[in-house]
């Protein structure tokens, strides 16, 4: 990457104070263009969804890693649970979502319940494991909420093939003037649901998958307590990436548990973080980082640097930190401050492998918690920061009222923040497909096929806020 005008400003840059410009192109589509990392991970997509109560549950990873990204299930997790979840996600199909399975005598009332937990809206009834029926929202309306599915269900109308290919599959829902349909094995039992988005998409993307098949999901370690011993833990529940996680990754105590970490000599990559200087990243690197996180204070839960002071733009942060690891034959994740495809895209261009997205997706179906209407009827999901003092209390759960008092007297995060789900992009799966077109038309038009040309390609200009507002489209004529 280059300054359009050969030298970088003497401040350092957000996101919104830079473009790039459009270069020389022989790509000729963005289906040309692969999107694949290269930080180990395996992922064919560069987002990885950070390690939020409020957003990264089984639900979540299991939907993002069938489109080639990864989930990293948060700290606060036990790991019993943390267990289960990477073993369900492991198990679930490359190209059919996991189903709501409604038995016939369940009420309208518990499919309501259910429903919102997908994009899609509709649950499968079943007997005996085999589909009987398909419930939508629009089948529950103005019904008794006690009456059983079995009443208000539809039959059946096509049962797809689990394992055929995915046009063949778009191609049946199309001919059948159907939104979905359950997919079913040879034995005829219920392996899913396919909509005609998620078989177009099956041809789109790649999913994340380990070298047995399984969908891949990563798991975080805090600093405190035992580092090792809960790292050990989660390498052997099968977790594919590994984050040792604090708001302040330039100390000794994360330096001490990094090295903890890397003396188990984990087959998978380890990442570290946060940091916004060159120098914090020579120094986790030099700790055992496969991988340094970037980013003090730019997340939308994050209060960091309206109380402290403390942080960095982070279109700066990651270029320097970027460039640190890059010679040490490392990489960097950039954590945070992404709120448009454009963000994303120019925080690859600055050098990072791949982007850590949070607040974005509290707001889908696909994230932790229940669906919530305010007084317009708009729904929305409640997410909170990992550094407040509802994630505060609940990390310190296990410790004495008085210990649990004193810290909640600090907090640098939002407790309760209502994200609005997108009436146009409700599921995460919307939000990705939205990502991807952004970063795979900024590589065409850097004539880029791959995450490294774009890096290479890219020329960056810098503009005033009036030059950004010049660029955001107009709802209404002026």
């Amino acid at each position: 990457m280059r300054f359009l005008h050969d030298a970088a400003p003497p401040h350092d840059l957000t996101y919104d104070d830079v473009f790039t410009v459009p270069q020389h192109s022989t790509v000729a589509s963005r289906f040309d263009v692969d999107l694949t990392t290269a930080d180990g991970t395996g992922a064919t997509i560069p987002v990885v969804v950070s390690n939020m109560t409020a957003i990264a549950g089984r639900r979540m990873a299991e939907t993002v890693a069938r489109r080639g990204g990864l989930t990293v299930v948060p700290q606060d997790i036990p790991v019993p649970v943390v267990r289960d979840v990477v073993a369900w996600v492991k198990q679930r199909h490359h190209v059919v979502d996991t189903a709501i399975e409604l038995e016939p005598h369940q009420t309208v009332a518990e499919a309501l319940s259910l429903l919102p937990k997908r994009a899609h809206r509709a649950a499968v009834v079943v007997e005996d494991g085999r589909p009987v029926g398909v419930v939508t929202e629009e089948d529950c309306a103005g019904v008794d909420r006690f009456a059983q599915v079995r009443e208000v269900m539809s039959a059946p109308a096509l049962l797809l093939d689990a394992d055929a290919e995915p046009r063949a599959s778009f191609e049946r829902l199309e001919q059948a003037r159907l939104r979905l349909a359950p997919a079913v094995d040879r034995d005829g039992r219920l392996v899913g649901v396919l909509t005609r988005t998620g078989a177009l998409r099956a041809t789109v993307y790649a999913p994340a998958v380990d070298a047995r098949g399984g969908l891949r999901v990563g798991a975080a370690v805090g600093v405190n307590g035992d580092v090792a011993g809960k790292a050990a833990a989660l390498l052997e529940a099968g977790v594919d990436c590994l984050v040792v996680d604090t708001a302040h990754g330039h100390q000794d105590r994360m330096l001490d548990a990094l090295r903890a970490v890397r003396a188990l000599d984990p087959a998978v990559p380890v990442v570290a973080g946060n940091v916004v200087s060159a120098a914090g990243t020579r120094d986790l690197v030099a700790a055992g980082a496969d991988v340094v996180k970037v980013g003090v204070g730019p997340g939308a839960m994050c209060t960091t640097r309206m109380m402290t002071g403390v942080g960095r733009p982070q279109f700066s942060a990651v270029l320097e930190c970027a460039a640190a690891a890059r010679e040490l034959g490392a990489h960097v994740w950039a954590d945070g401050g992404v709120r448009h495809p454009r963000d994303v895209a120019l925080a690859l261009a600055a050098g990072a492998a791949s982007v850590m997205v949070g607040s974005w997706f509290a707001g889908t179906h696909e994230s932790p918690g229940d669906l919530v209407h305010d007084a317009d009827g708009r729904a929305y999901k409640v997410s909170f920061g990992m550094a407040s003092a509802r994630a505060v209390a609940h990390r310190t759960s296990g410790e004495s009222a008085f210990d649990r008092a004193r810290k909640g007297l600090y907090e640098e995060g939002i407790s309760s923040s209502r994200m609005y789900l997108d009436p146009a992009r409700p599921g995460v799966e919307d939000l990705l497909d939205q990502i991807c077109a952004g970063v795979r038309s900024a590589c065409t038009y850097a004539g880029a096929t791959t995450l490294d040309e774009l890096h290479e390609r890219a020329v960056v200009g810098v503009q005033s806020a009036a030059g950004y507002a010049e660029g955001r489209p107009l709802a209404s004529s002026w």
